[in-house]
């Protein structure tokens, strides 16, 4: 019988591919693109040497490292779309790894002075070449 690793960040299987698409591999994480684009360009970058569920589980080294990870894909996302402020989500209650959503927020898009919806009521999904332009945007930025 096959055990499905239940971390799809570590498992790298089609629950990760359904939810995001593989930007970048930096020092110590992975970048990927949500999917759900409600929030253009939004990312999460996730650890990438092993498993762990809390950032406290990181040496010291190893949360500064992932630390100016988190902060240059920010700065990408930042130059890329322009946003008025960048969110940053750290949850992992379905999800337990050390990762964090990079949330590009507008005044005038959805939520905006509240926490972002992970899957908001009315998703917005993009063509595989609109995807690709999100992504190139990014990756001219880090």
């Amino acid at each position: 019988m096959t055990t499905i690793n239940p971390c799809i960040y570590c498992a790298k299987d089609q629950r990760l591919t359904d939810l995001m698409i593989q930007v970048a591999e930096l020092d110590t994480s992975i970048v990927y693109l949500f999917k759900e684009q409600t929030y253009k360009g939004r990312c999460v970058v996730a650890y990438k040497k092993e498993h762990k569920n809390e950032i406290f589980e990181l040496s010291e080294t190893e949360l500064i490292l992932f630390s100016k990870d988190v902060a240059r894909v920010a700065k990408a996302v930042n130059a890329a779309f322009e946003p008025g402020k960048i969110n940053y989500g750290a949850y992992g209650d379905k999800m337990p790894h050390v990762h964090f959503h990079i949330v590009p927020k507008r005044e005038e898009a959805p939520k905006w002075g509240s926490t972002f919806d992970m899957m908001p009521d009315e998703k917005v999904y993009l063509s595989d070449a609109e995807y690709a332009e999100v992504i190139d945007k990014i990756k001219a930025n880090l």
